[in-house]
């Protein structure tokens, strides 16, 4: 699969924290309930932490207590990939930044939450950084 923005692995390791790279080029995951914007309810928007596209908004966070970030929509849905993910003997949908492959976490349909989508992207805080409203 190609890219936009397409580094060397190389050079993904320099410009990335060990932890983050774990999760955003391996595909790892963070430990529930300990990431920088799971419980954050700062306006703004989230980006790629490894190339800064814009993916998800302060507007459709919500608590869902699952440990990690969650939103019902992104802000645009070109601005990420939908893999199917059979990994850890489950069937699941990666989410991955469109412009840069990146592993952002996961989405689930049905689950019975109370917003427009009836979906919930449980995204690694690890792999996002949020621009406040204002900046």
């Amino acid at each position: 699969m190609s890219y936009e923005v397409e580094k060397p692995d190389e050079q993904w390791r320099t410009e990335l924290t060990p932890a983050e790279y774990k999760v955003l080029r391996e595909a790892g995951t963070e430990p529930a309930f300990v990431g920088e914007y799971t419980d954050t309810k700062t306006k703004g928007v989230y980006s790629c932490r490894a190339c800064g596209t814009e993916l998800f908004t302060s507007g459709e966070k919500f608590e869902s207590h699952c440990g990690w970030p969650s939103f019902y929509d992104p802000k645009d849905s070109d601005a990420v990939e939908l893999l199917s993910d059979t990994s850890h003997g489950m069937v699941r949908t990666e989410v991955r930044c469109a412009k840069c492959g990146s592993h952002l976490g996961h989405v689930f349909e049905g689950e019975g939450y109370p917003t427009p989508t009836d979906q919930r992207y449980c995204i690694n805080s690890i792999s996002l950084r949020l621009v406040p409203d204002g900046e």
